[in-house]
Order: structure tokens, then C-alpha cells, then sequence
């Protein structure tokens, strides 16, 4: 079982002074939640919190395919020395306005996820060094790391690069982890990489900062829980990340992967975004859809919030061979159920 003192937890006195802080800035929201230390399986889940459908579609891609990281879209984002690859690993991603990945995992069993920060900012372009789109920030680790550690180091080859999509620019933070359970947390803060790397960082949400959210930690004591203990329970990111942390560290250890799935849903429902929720100066919006992962067997599950049923896809049932043709699920069928990974389609283009 987790020591629950060591669980990343955001409340504390400091919490009327973030809330006044974020007031002011429109932010939108998402959770992650891994976990790593269940016996059975690494398993993580998200949620996609935004005011408008990303237009999400379930896509597998096989290795061999050359990416051009400096378009976003039709749009050339990254004029100047764009990076160039070819994808050594096959994925299976959620793509988010066709122009990027918002979640997804590779063969080798690293996944990841974008979430908004506010507080994003990559900085000044620096042409020396291969600039990539942010919406192809995740795909860019995908293609070529087999691990976190393989995904860091790469880190320090590229630029990442502001681009944005239906009015909206992705200030946006990753979260990363892998089959063995390791864990790393990448944010651009005042143009500089920080990172936060180790199995113990198993939960993220938005603002504060994740240096604010460790800074948070060291308040709170639930060391003793029950079903009387205090917790908030409104739509912030404070809120959330410290009903996930919560919740997460009192997980049953499952019999199954059906339980560890079950378990992981569980806590990502309790911090969803209800329909009609109000969330700052935003305005109104809403968990778009969620995401359950097991790294250890590659098995994608997906729910989306207008749909009654959880779906899942076994990338082990694809072919991922240079050359093997994309494919794709629109998500958006109330006729789907269960294991779907033979109602996949292939792509007459690729996505990006």
C-alpha cells in the first residue's frame, strides 16, 4: 500500500491564493492518473476536459512512416529546420483535431498524455535545433523511445514549438510512463525544460505549476483514511489532483486486469467534469471522453462521456510493419461496445 503522506496532494493554505491567481486566466483541465505498484499491470487513465468536441479518433500507426514535426495541419508552424523522422515504433493514439496526439501508447509500452497549463511557455525560437509542432510533442516520443528514460534523452535533440488549433494555442504539459512503471512529468516554465521524473509522480492535473503541486504536498496528511475525511469536490485542478491522489492510494489490489481497469475508471469519473459545470472565466465545459491504458499487455480503453459503453483495442492485433496501412475508429458510435479492434478501418491519408 502507498504511504499516503508521500502522495502529491494540491490543498493547502496556499489554496485561496491559486484559485484567485487562475481566476484570471481561462484555463481548461484534464487528469492523469498512473498506476504502478497495483502487482498485475501499469495501468494509467486521463481525462479530456474541454468546451468542444477535439473531433477524437482512435488511430493506429504502424512503424516506417515519415513525419515532417514542423506542420500543424496544412499549416507550416516551424518555418525554419522543422525535425524530420521516421517512425521507429507503432502506436495506438487518440488524435486531437487531426493535427496531433492528445494520449496514446507504442509497442514498446510507453504512453503519454498532453494536459493545459497555462503557465506553458516554450520559449524563443531557437533554429539550431529541430523545432516540433507541440500538437506532435507525445507522437515525437512515441515514434522513437522505447521507455522514459529513451524518451528524455531525446528531449534534449528538439524544440518544441507553440502552435494552436480552433482558436485555441497548446500550452500544454506531458506526462509520460512506461511498462516498468516509471514516470516523468515534462513542463516548459519561463522557456526551460523542467522535469519531474520517478515512479512516484502518478497523478497531474492543470495549474498550479507541478513544483507548486510537490510544494503542496508537504501540507496535507492522510495517513488515516475514512469515509469522513474532508476532501473538495468541485471541477479546479486543486480539487482534482487531490481527490486522485486520494483515491488512488487506497486502490484495492486487483485479481485482474478488469479490476485494474475498473479501479482506474473509477477515480477518473470521480474527477471527470460534469456536463454544465462552470469552470472559471471560461464558461461552461465538460469531460469530452477518458482513457484507461495497461502497458504491460498494450491494451487502449476508451470511453467517451455521450457514449454508454467503454471500448478498448488490443495493439497487438495490428499489424505494425513498415508499410501496413493506418488505421482508424471514429469513437462517436453508441453502437460500439467491448473489444474493438476489428472495426478499424484503414486511412486513405494519414492524420499528420
Amino acid at each position: 500500500m502507498l504511504n499516503l503522506k508521500l502522495l502529491p496532494v494540491c490543498y493547502s493554505l496556499l489554496f485561496s491564493a491559486l484559485i484567485f491567481a487562475t481566476l484570471t486566466q481561462p484555463t481548461e483541465a484534464c487528469t492523469r492518473v498512473l498506476w504502478n505498484d497495483n502487482g498485475l499491470a501499469v495501468v494509467v487513465g486521463r481525462t479530456m476536459d474541454w468546451p468542444e468536441s477535439t473531433e477524437p479518433v482512435l488511430t493506429v500507426l504502424p512503424r516506417g512512416m515519415a513525419r515532417d514535426g514542423g506542420r500543424t495541419g496544412d499549416t507550416v508552424t516551424v518555418k525554419d529546420n522543422p525535425a524530420q523522422w521516421t517512425s521507429k515504433y507503432g502506436s495506438l493514439v487518440t488524435t486531437i483535431y487531426g493535427i496531433g496526439t492528445a494520449d496514446g501508447l507504442n509497442e514498446k509500452g510507453l504512453s503519454g498524455h498532453l494536459l493545459y497549463l497555462n503557465a506553458t511557455d516554450f520559449g524563443p525560437r531557437d533554429p539550431k535545433r529541430p523545432g516540433v509542432q507541440a500538437g506532435l510533442w507525445l507522437q515525437y516520443l512515441l515514434d522513437n523511445a522505447a521507455s522514459v528514460e529513451e524518451a528524455l534523452a531525446l528531449m534534449e535533440q528538439i524544440q518544441i514549438v507553440m502552435t494552436e488549433a480552433q482558436g485555441h494555442k497548446a500550452t500544454v504539459h506531458l506526462a509520460i510512463e512506461d511498462a516498468s512503471g516509471d514516470s516523468a512529468v515534462l513542463e516548459f516554465i519561463d522557456g526551460k525544460l523542467l522535469v519531474h521524473h520517478g515512479k512516484q509522480y502518478r497523478v497531474m492535473t492543470n495549474d498550479p505549476t507541478y513544483d507548486e503541486q510537490l510544494a503542496l504536498l508537504k501540507k496535507q496528511d492522510y495517513s488515516n483514511p475514512s469515509s469522513d475525511t474532508p476532501l473538495p469536490g468541485n471541477v479546479n485542478p486543486v480539487d482534482r489532483f487531490q481527490r486522485a491522489s486520494y483515491y488512488s492510494a487506497i486502490l484495492p489490489k486487483p485479481a485482474n486486469e478488469r479490476e485494474a481497469i475498473a479501479a482506474i475508471l473509477a477515480i477518473a469519473r470521480n474527477v471527470s467534469v460534469p456536463f454544465g459545470a462552470p469552470y472559471k472565466g471560461f464558461g461552461i465545459y465538460n469531460t469530452e471522453y477518458r482513457t484507461a491504458i495497461n502497458l504491460t499487455d498494450r491494451r487502449y480503453f476508451f470511453e467517451l462521456t455521450t457514449s454508454p459503453n467503454v471500448i478498448w483495442a488490443d495493439l497487438n492485433n495490428f499489424e505494425l510493419a513498415p508499410g501496413s496501412p493506418v488505421m482508424l475508429l471514429d469513437p462517436d458510435n453508441i453502437a460500439l461496445s467491448g473489444d474493438v479492434s476489428d472495426k478499424f478501418h484503414a486511412a486513405s491519408k494519414p492524420p499528420f
